[in-house]
């Protein structure tokens, strides 16, 4: 219960259920987080809200659009003026729309590219200001094994977080000596809603991609949300710029 103990942390993205930003808040709630979430989605955000404050942490919620450079400035503000200070920035906010490249819009690829790429540019860019005045901080950017290898699909979703991958690597090196590391996890096929719904629709599709998996199944929000709380709190004291991949051994064949 003390591994992010009066560490202040803001978590975007953290209403779907399940999903990776709601399973993140509840681990560092446990460690002792002081928390600020944000989503697009009021209600949701509010239900997670309700659950990480069982556990006991001191948190609040707000509303953000992630693509507003306005949104982003306002939110930092409301961090500090709330908390004094920001120590961790998880940038988790994201949407997938996968389609083949011959059939893509260019508003679909647009999309991607400013929820999934530009905002994290833009919440990096806020929180070092903050963090600078402070001591430094930890980030941690939610990127994708499809910012790492090729898969069908993926053109936008690939590239915005390949971006994010080396958005990463390029604010680890202007920080490392303000104290201020940043490092990026990759997730697999993890069971969010979106692969619970797909799981739903179509049960044998969804068997034949688990059967891809190495290790023989699906990840899970929580197993992710371990591994970004490494990053986030001090036992990653001596780690920047890294890309933590967390996908069953998918992408090591």
């Amino acid at each position: 219960m003390t591994r992010l103990h009066n560490k202040v942390a803001l978590i975007t993205g953290a209403a779907s259920k399940p999903g990776l930003g709601r399973s993140i808040a509840l681990a560092f709630a446990k460690e002792g987080a002081k928390l600020v979430l944000t989503d697009i989605n009021a209600e949701g955000l509010e239900s997670t809200l309700a659950e990480v404050k069982e556990l006991g942490a001191e948190a609040i919620c707000l509303t953000q659009n992630v693509t507003s450079e306005q949104g982003w400035i306002d939110t930092i503000t409301a961090v500090e003026n709330r908390f004094g200070k920001i120590d961790i920035l998880v940038n988790n906010a994201g949407i997938a729309v996968l389609r083949n490249v011959d059939v893509m819009t260019l508003d679909e690829y647009k999309l991607q590219m400013d929820i999934n790429m530009t905002s994290v540019f833009i919440g990096c860019r806020e929180a070092i200001k903050a963090m600078r005045k402070t001591g430094g901080g930890s980030i941690v950017n939610m990127s994708s094994i499809a910012g790492l290898v090729g898969m069908p699909g993926t053109g936008a979703y690939g590239v915005s977080k390949g971006g994010v991958r080396l958005l990463t690597k390029t604010v680890a090196l202007e920080n490392a000596r303000h104290n201020i590391r940043c490092n990026s996890v990759h997730p697999g096929m993890i069971l969010t809603n979106i692969q619970e719904d797909a799981k739903r629709d179509n049960p044998a599709h969804f068997d034949i991609l688990v059967d891809t998996i190495p290790m023989g199944r699906m990840g899970t929000p929580e197993e992710v949300a371990n591994c970004v709380l490494f990053l986030a709190s001090d036992e990653s004291s001596y780690v920047s710029g890294s890309e933590l991949v967390v996908d069953g051994c998918l992408v090591a064949q």
